[in-house]
């Protein structure tokens, strides 16, 4: 029987990031998708434009319809920006005893730009974060989380042990921004490892992070280790960015389906004039 992957995230109508990327991600990854969309954005790979936000109420019948019929073995959360929707989304994984939970705490632009409310960040803190089996902060999340700043590996180290001493969940703590820029460092129960990523020369790097934890997600349904589903994701999404995907005007998506073959994805015939 099929494994199966519950995304809750915004959705990316340029189709690189969020719930696309995210059931992209999962299929490529031999899980079966379904997903609770948070809020409907216009925006393509030079950016957004607007963004229309799911009400709590609707969230919540989403979840209800996913737990009552397709029980997920895996849940991965991503953007999330308002805490009635946060406070959904914990009490509905709480109640339905939802395992397995990756939260990408997507809170920073890559500009640098806060995404989320106070409020909101405080929600996600007290309610997601204790129900996680695992978080993927970047930098600049993990520096909102701690209230530490990271300039180096060390620190990258101290910040991981640190929201994992906070919140008993599992931290994978993201290289980028000009440090460790492919590796990552995950602490958890079982100790503190380094992952070495393949430094990748593309510059359309959007969905990096929604790709990240929708692998783990999909790898943890399948049944294997963190550190295997960490090990994984990292070799797939470093297979997607080296397939070298050229879309768009800006940062464009990578290839998530670089390693699909099969007879109906093949090529098509060239237009005839």
């Amino acid at each position: 029987m099929m494994r199966t992957a519950l995304t809750i995230a915004g959705s990316d109508s340029g189709g690189g990031a969020g719930i696309q990327a995210d059931i992209k991600t999962m299929t490529a990854n031999g899980v079966f998708a379904t997903c609770a969309v948070t809020a409907l954005t216009a925006q393509n790979t030079t950016g957004v434009t607007s963004i229309m936000e799911a009400t709590p109420e609707f969230l919540g019948q989403q979840l209800d319809c996913i737990f009552t019929d397709i029980f997920p073995d895996a849940v991965k959360i991503g953007m999330v920006s308002s805490e009635g929707l946060i406070d959904v989304i914990a009490r509905k994984l709480t109640e339905y005893g939802a395992k397995q939970i990756v939260l990408d705490p997507v809170m920073v632009a890559t500009s640098g730009a806060k995404l989320i409310s106070d409020s909101a960040v405080e929600a996600l803190r007290t309610r997601l974060l204790p129900i996680a089996a695992i978080i993927t902060p970047n930098i600049p999340e993990a520096e909102i989380l701690t209230g530490m700043t990271i300039t180096t590996a060390s620190d990258m180290e101290h910040a991981a042990q640190a929201l994992f001493r906070a919140t008993g969940c599992a931290v994978l703590l993201k290289g980028g921004h000009q440090l460790n820029d492919a590796n990552d460092f995950l602490f958890s129960d079982q100790g503190g490892k380094w992952f070495t990523g393949q430094r990748i020369d593309n510059p359309n790097t959007h969905g990096t992070g929604c790709t990240l934890s929708s692998a783990i997600a999909a790898n943890l349904a399948k049944g294997f280790s963190m550190p295997e589903a960490v090990e994984r994701a990292k070799r797939y999404i470093s297979g997607a960015l080296g397939a070298m995907l050229n879309l768009g005007k800006g940062s464009g998506p990578m290839n998530h389906m670089f390693d699909l073959k099969s007879e109906f994805i093949s090529e098509g015939k060239e237009s005839v004039s």
